[in-house]
C-alpha cells in the first residue's frame, strides 16, 4: 500500500491513492473531491487558506480511516487535505473508499470527509473580494458543537 501525507502543501490528485487493481474484491469505488467554490452565503471569495497542526491532523485522520474501514467492513479508505493558500476552483480534500458494494463505498466516502472537517484541527480562513477575510466556523468544530457559543473573527486587510 502506498504510504502518504494526509496533510499536504501541494496540489492534490488521483495518483496519491492505491489503485482499484489492488482489491479484486472491490466492485465499488467512491471518491469526493472537495474544490474552492466562489462563494461562501452571500459574499464572493477570491481564495481560501488551510492551516493545520499536522503531526496531530495526520494521526486523527488514519483513525478516521482505520474506524469508517472497520465500521463498513471496506478494503481500502483514505482522505487528504490540502493545506497553504488555494484559489478558486483548487482541490481542498480528497477522499476514497473501496468497498464489496456501492452502498458502503458512498456512506464510508461521506462519512470520512464529515468526520475529517469536524473532527481534524485544519482551519479555513476565507478572503473575499471586498478586501475582508474571515475563519469559517464548520471546520474543525465538532457535531455537538453549540451554535450559541460560535465566534468568527471577520476584519478587514
Amino acid at each position: 500500500m502506498l504510504e502518504f501525507a494526509r496533510i499536504q502543501n501541494t496540489a492534490l490528485n488521483l495518483e496519491h491513492f492505491d489503485s482499484i487493481q489492488a482489491f479484486p474484491d472491490c466492485g465499488g469505488i467512491s471518491v469526493f473531491i472537495g474544490t474552492v467554490r466562489n462563494h461562501h452565503e452571500g459574499p464572493a471569495v477570491q481564495a481560501l487558506k488551510y492551516t493545520s497542526y499536522a503531526p496531530v491532523a495526520e494521526k486523527m485522520i488514519k483513525t478516521i480511516e482505520q474506524e469508517i474501514q472497520e465500521k463498513y467492513a471496506l478494503r481500502y479508505v483514505r482522505v487528504v487535505h490540502r493545506i497553504g493558500t488555494l484559489d478558486i476552483g483548487d482541490k481542498a480534500i480528497i477522499a476514497i473508499a473501496y468497498a464489496p458494494h456501492r452502498r458502503e463505498a458512498f456512506q464510508a466516502c461521506e462519512e470520512a470527509v464529515e468526520r475529517v472537517k469536524h473532527e481534524v484541527p485544519v482551519w479555513k480562513e476565507e478572503f473575499y473580494t471586498d478586501g475582508s477575510s474571515q475563519y469559517v466556523a464548520g471546520c474543525f468544530i465538532r457535531q455537538d458543537y453549540d451554535e450559541k457559543h460560535e465566534h468568527q473573527g471577520h476584519h478587514q486587510h
